[in-house]
């Protein structure tokens, strides 16, 4: 039981040290491309930077469940990668469909894989609501601008 803890564990920080890499990158993308936006085509500028910061996070989503269907045929859990990764998506999402499972001895994985992924689509959330309140702002500012 210790050991599922503990590789539950260091899971859940490095997808969130992954996760907060990716965020940070997303930040300097955001802060770099701020007086872009306030130029011209603000509506197809602002659909551009929310497309691309969204595919952006969705990449360290997919890397933490590579991570975690890696880990699960690392140990052995199941014999080949595609069912190590369905689990890992099922899993993460906690979507939980219960047709392809853990055997007793790993069980508790299972559930730090759900906990991990609430972490990481909470962080993912977080952000891209305060991104999305970012630039409508400018959007906004960019049309008040207009107005002088």
């Amino acid at each position: 039981m210790l050991i599922q803890f503990l590789i539950g564990s260091l899971l859940i920080c490095l997808t969130v040290i992954v996760e907060v890499f990716f965020i940070g990158m997303a930040t300097q993308f955001v802060t770099r491309n701020a007086a872009w936006l306030k130029d011209g085509h603000r509506i197809w500028r602002f659909m551009v930077e929310l497309v691309a910061v969204v595919f952006w996070l969705l990449i360290s989503l997919v890397i933490g469940m590579w991570l975690w269907a890696l880990t699960f045929l690392f140990l052995d859990i199941f014999q080949t990668l595609e069912k190590s990764l369905y689990f890992s998506i099922v899993s993460f999402t906690t979507l939980g469909f219960g047709d392809i499972i853990i055997g007793q001895k790993w069980r508790l994985l299972s559930g730090f894989s759900a906990a991990n992924g609430l972490i990481m689509f909470s962080l993912t959330t977080a952000f891209l609501i305060e991104f999305i309140s970012r630039l409508h702002l400018d959007y906004q500012r960019g049309y008040d601008a207009d107005d002088d």
